[in-house]
């Protein structure tokens, strides 16, 4: 696969500074998930995010010094792949995502639809 078949990354709101604010390893560890979506692949460690249907909406899982962190991204539109949040899970109790971060996500992902249909 060529460069031109590389996806751009778009960023959403404080992704990238979100991101960037992580350790080093878990930095490395969704740099190469988002780089494989931009090639049209998958991190083995990249799963559907429960709630968003076929949407296309994936989310990478890191542990990392006693903290699991979470990066959430897009694959469905064609002009690039959209990083809608990185964070911290806080919670130790279940595995699933808390409801202001979901909200969140919605109100991110609605922002990227906006920005893809403009592109």
């Amino acid at each position: 696969m060529g460069n031109k078949d590389i996806k751009p990354l778009r960023w959403i709101a404080s992704s990238q500074r979100d991101l960037q604010n992580m350790p080093e390893a878990v930095q490395d560890t969704f740099g190469f998930a988002l780089h494989l979506a931009q090639i049209g692949e998958k991190h083995g460690n990249a799963k559907p995010l429960k709630g968003f249907g076929s949407a296309g909406v994936l989310e990478v899982v890191e542990d990392s010094g006693g903290g699991a962190y979470r990066a959430v991204y897009t694959v469905r539109f064609v002009d690039a792949v959209y990083v809608l949040h990185c964070f911290q899970k806080k919670s130790h109790h279940g595995i699933s995502t808390p409801k202001p971060e979901i909200d969140l996500l919605m109100k991110r992902l609605k922002i990227a639809e906006a920005l893809a249909k403009g592109a």
